[in-house]
């Protein structure tokens, strides 16, 4: 529902003129009239929030941040912004963020906020629908406008991720910055620099202009550059090159907690370097003339995986470098945020291609942004060496299990979790199963994308693949930055380009699904060579992936136990919701045993074919009760298990790509 703003004038007139008829109230509410007990409240007037234009801003703002305040984890900002006339000014502080696909702009942590002109004061008054917008009344003979602020950025326990520490600072410029509305992202210039402590490094995809004094001073970028240029700066800092050779460069600039953190095992950069080489072969092309791994090694920063188009923003474990190795999960995200470079920041869903931070984004088309990334992050995973064949093949069991397990499609559709993602990012609930997750246009997204390169592999009797709709769709330019808007008709026609098929119908089937018929999208996985199946007894190599394995009873019976012993994520339509089991419910007993995952585990594999009832004694609050439950399936884990006669098409999809 559009929102309509009146002049003053106009409204008063409207105010003055309409007389309101009584309305129809039940019995003890107030009436609400012109001249009755209640008055009726209508929003006050208040200056428009002018729309963005193609115009461009005049000068260029001046921007100034100083994270040195280490111990408070307060970033301080001071910004000289150009003004041409008199008259009113609205700063806008950014709301919907890139990659976020989400209102999550921290206006919350914005404090101090002070604007001056020629030495006085100018006062700002905040809009009261928007609160991301200040109005302003600039006066006659001012230049330029002098606007100072703090981020207070958030310590260890806060509701904000953590950005700062007292050896790491993540600078994020869009948490940290007003510009002027009325204006493109693209048309609006900004000189940045930053006081950094002593000593420190940083990494960031900004040219460097001088680094004196503690200053560091960047070449004049538009916002949108400013925005997609984040930096990690730190008091251990070390740059590797990956490929340095050509003319768009990739580096990967690494801070940790302690210095000892920096030097990584023998045969790891050698996978990163691989990395960028698979990623040359399935595109053909890259769309920077730079690219900067930002990546912090740590436990004391805030978790991030976050896409740029020169750059990503990237936590890994403290150790993850010195071992080698790590979770396959993180072993994922680089690979996965590289691939957004091309798909989501030089090419994206055109209803994510606003013209400010301030426009809300749509999502109609994240199961492309995001799921097809996450299909190809876990092919480069395994193609550079990151990943071995065998884990990405566990990976692609759990994904599976999880939606063909799902009862939620049986409501909702793929699509309307793209769509669902601006009521919250991420936001868990209590019944993830039967709620679905935002998370899924990434994962069973993913199955669908697997599903559209063995059909073309299939169909072609393996001339083309997936591959060739990468080159011809998101490799078109080399070393370009401005990016692109795409539609569904646009990733139609170009799969049509590699192989000619009903690919709307296929695409939309997939998305729409919904209904108690509605299943999930396997049919990758049966061309693919392999079926899903079920298995009792874990090799060591899937515990490692499959890290819950200890704690999850989800295919079982049905929920999994977290910490103290707390039942949790119940799955809806499992043995344990027939039973009256829902999240929040402690399990104090498990026959005659005291409660743990391990005495669960054996009490499930002893009544395996049985009818012997499984005694769970569960408590929530002062209420007790002993639940039975009969399970004669004994544990289950997924599994990936090869259809004997058929190509195995998963390890070819997964195979290095040569010459």
């Amino acid at each position: 529902m559009s929102r309509i703003r009146l002049p003053a004038a106009a409204l008063a007139l409207l105010l003055t003129s309409v007389a309101l008829p009584a309305l129809a109230q039940a019995p003890g509410t107030p009436v609400l009239t012109q001249a009755g007990d209640a008055a009726l409240a209508l929003p006050r007037a208040q200056p428009a929030i002018p729309a963005p234009t193609r115009a461009t801003y005049p000068g260029t703002i001046q921007y100034q941040a100083d994270v040195t305040d280490r111990d408070r984890r307060i970033i301080s900002v001071r910004q000289t912004i150009p003004v041409a006339a008199p008259g009113p000014m609205t700063l806008l502080y950014p709301e919907f963020l890139p990659g976020n696909h989400a209102d999550t702009g921290p206006i919350q942590l914005i404090s101090g906020v002070t604007v001056t002109a020629n030495g006085q004061r100018l006062e700002w008054l905040r809009d009261t629908i928007q609160p991301h917008a200040f109005h302003l009344d600039i006066p006659a003979g001012v230049s330029a406008i002098e606007v100072s602020f703090q981020w207070l950025t958030q310590p260890d326990g806060g509701p904000w991720r953590v950005t700062q520490t007292p050896e790491i600072v993540n600078l994020q410029w869009e948490k940290a910055i007003l510009y002027p509305a009325g204006y493109a992202s693209t048309g609006i210039t900004i000189a940045p620099s930053v006081r950094l402590p002593e000593g420190w490094g940083f990494g960031v995809a900004l040219d460097t202009v001088s680094n004196e004094d503690g200053v560091a001073t960047f070449a004049p970028v538009s916002l949108y550059t400013l925005v997609d240029s984040p930096m990690f700066a730190g008091a251990h800092y070390r740059r590797f090159t990956l490929d340095g050779d050509g003319p768009s460069p990739v580096h990967l600039s690494l801070v940790a907690d302690k210095a000892e953190q920096l030097r990584p095992a023998d045969g790891l950069m050698p996978k990163f370097e691989a990395l960028v080489e698979q990623a040359d072969r399935l595109f053909g092309a890259r769309p920077f003339d730079r690219y900067e791994f930002l990546v912090a090694a740590s436990n004391q920063i805030g978790g991030i995986g976050l896409e740029h188009h020169r750059s990503s923003e990237n936590t890994l474990a403290p150790d993850f470098f010195t071992r080698g190795t790590g979770s396959l999960g993180s072993r994922q995200l680089l690979p996965h945020e590289f691939v957004h470079s091309w798909n989501g920041k030089h090419m994206r869903p055109a209803d994510e291609l606003t013209a400010n931070y301030n426009v809300p984004t749509q999502n109609t088309l994240l199961w492309v942004y995001e799921g097809l990334t996450s299909y190809w992050g876990e092919v480069l995973a395994a193609r550079s060496g990151l990943a071995t064949t065998e884990e990405s093949l566990i990976s692609m069991a759990e994904h599976a299990a999880f939606y063909e397990t799902q009862p939620g499609r049986q409501w909702r559709s793929l699509q309307d979790t793209n769509n669902h993602n601006l009521l919250g990012y991420r936001v868990p609930g209590n019944w993830p199963s039967w709620m679905r997750t935002t998370t899924d246009y990434y994962d069973e997204a993913l199955l669908v994308w697997l599903d559209a390169d063995t059909l073309i592999r299939e169909g072609t009797e393996g001339r083309r693949s997936l591959d060739d709709f990468a080159k011809g769709f998101f490799g078109r330019l080399d070393g370009r930055a401005e990016p692109r808007g795409y539609t569904f008709e646009e990733v139609v026609a170009a799969l049509n380009d590699v192989y000619p098929h009903d690919w709307s119908g296929f695409l939309r089937g997939r998305l729409d699904a919904v209904g108690p018929d509605a299943r999930a999208p396997l049919d990758g996985l049966a061309r693919g060579g392999y079926r899903l199946a079920w298995t009792d007894s874990l090799t060591a190599t899937e515990k490692s992936i499959q890290t819950g394995w200890g704690s999850s009873f989800q295919y079982s019976l049905g929920f999994t136990l977290g910490a103290n012993n707390r039942i949790v994520g119940v799955r809806w339509g499992s043995p344990a919701y027939e039973a009256g089991i829902g999240p929040g419910w402690d399990l104090i007993a498990v026959n005659d045993r005291g409660p743990s995952a391990e005495a669960l585990r054996e009490a499930i594999t002893s009544a395996k074919g049985t009818i012997t009832p499984i005694n769970l004694v569960i408590r929530n609050g002062e209420r007790v009760r002993t639940v039975p439950m009969i399970w004669s399936e004994g544990l289950r884990y997924p599994r990936l298990e090869r259809i004997e006669g058929t190509p195995d098409r998963l390890r070819e999809i997964m195979a290095a790509r040569r010459r």
